[in-house]
């Protein structure tokens, strides 16, 4: 047996890895997926039976992403996750809102071509992104899990990834050490315009806020810009794989399927934080 990156969402006791279960010294147990992952999601932290992402949008989100349309995000992500690690030997790092585990994995294969052998613990609160990453990508430790009441132990990680998922700032202080870094990724004012156009009379720019999250002070902005001309199927992906899936009406959904080619901006903005020395206080759920 050996000790899982994860503790106990139930009590916060570390998990023992049986190999068929994570188990804690309560006696509490979790089984282990055919894929490797486990379900650390209390009943009581769900908001639905099935939360987060289905697997039709997991599916189209890994569709577009292999197919390369993000690869100046992916590769920027990369380098950014390097430079914070370079001086760590076996760091530790977090991603939460892994969904179906693009990302994390390019950010894994990266540092180990640049000698840096790093523990990777990723969770998504969707089940079917989750199995869908713990399927295809080894050696990282992948679990179903809330942001909002991570199951890690305080000042655990060296840096945590948060790639368009909700900024879960007290969390994230909590599990982060004194100095680790947070990369934090959000969409810029412009990203997916082109898209928009398509599919609103009238397109709007997304908001663009300066924040200041009590216990990390603000670094770097890097932003990364570029235009991506899509084909049919890749369009209809994209959009499958956002929001706009659920707010998009009849007309708007029509003239994106009578597309032969989408072009369209991407913007994204990498806000790095570094973890301040103060002490973060207690868990946000109830262990």
């Amino acid at each position: 047996m050996e000790f899982n990156c994860f503790i106990c969402p139930l009590c916060g006791e570390p998990l023992t890895d049986t190999g068929s279960s994570l188990r804690c010294a309560a006696d509490h147990s979790f089984d282990k997926a055919r894929q490797g992952y486990a379900h650390l999601l209390p009943v009581q932290q769900k908001h639905a039976l099935l939360p987060g992402d289905d697997r039709e949008m997991v599916a189209a989100r890994r569709r577009f992403l292999e197919g390369g349309w993000y690869d100046p995000f992916c590769q920027k992500l990369c380098e950014l996750s390097a430079s914070a690690l370079s001086e760590k030997e076996n760091p530790l790092i977090a991603d939460a809102g892994c969904g179906e585990g693009y990302y994390t994995a390019a950010v894994k294969d990266t540092l180990l071509k640049a000698g840096i052998t790093p523990r990777i613990c990723a969770f998504d609160i969707s089940k079917f992104a989750v199995k869908a990453a713990a399927g295809q990508h080894k050696g990282i430790d992948f679990a179903v899990a809330s942001s909002y009441a991570i199951p890690l132990p305080d000042a655990c990680a060296d840096l945590v990834l948060n790639i368009f998922s909700p900024m879960a700032d007290r969390e994230f202080a909590r599990i982060l050490k004194p100095g680790g870094t947070l990369i934090f990724a959000v969409p810029s004012a412009r990203h997916l315009w082109g898209l928009k156009e398509i599919l609103y009379e009238k397109p709007y720019e997304n908001e663009e806020k300066e924040i200041e999250y009590p216990g990390f002070s603000e670094i770097d902005r890097v932003p990364v810009r570029a235009r991506i001309s899509l084909p049919a199927q890749a369009a209809c992906d994209l959009f499958a794989m956002t929001p706009y899936a659920w707010k998009t009406g009849a007309a708007g959904r029509a003239r994106l399927q009578a597309l032969d080619q989408l072009e369209t901006e991407i913007g994204f903005d990498f806000l790095v934080f570094r973890r301040e020395n103060s002490p973060t206080g207690e868990r946000s759920d109830t262990v």
